[in-house]
């Protein structure tokens, strides 16, 4: 029996423990963008930039570090296909 996209989704996903534990290893860019994402996800890179006051540079850093420890997944935006927008993973 196979398991559902959703069954596997849900096994995918981090504990709020192990979620807190990894994010609290990260800089503060990385940190201030995941608590952006809390409220406002998903967002594009510009939206991010714009939301966290940080330089696009810096998201895209904290983009990185956050896609690196599994806090972060992205897709591409249904409003536009050439953007991709982030969403927490928890």
């Amino acid at each position: 029996m196979s398991t559902s996209h959703a069954e596997t989704a849900d096994q995918d996903r981090l504990s709020e423990s192990e979620y807190r534990d990894r994010l609290r290893e990260l800089p503060p860019s990385a940190k201030l963008v995941a608590k952006v994402l809390e409220g406002d996800a998903p967002l594009s890179q510009g939206g991010l930039a714009d939301e966290s006051l940080l330089p696009d540079r810096t998201v895209r850093y904290a983009l990185n570090r956050l896609e690196e420890e599994g806090l972060v997944d992205s897709r591409y935006s249904f409003k536009d296909a050439r953007k991709q927008v982030y969403y927490l993973t928890v």
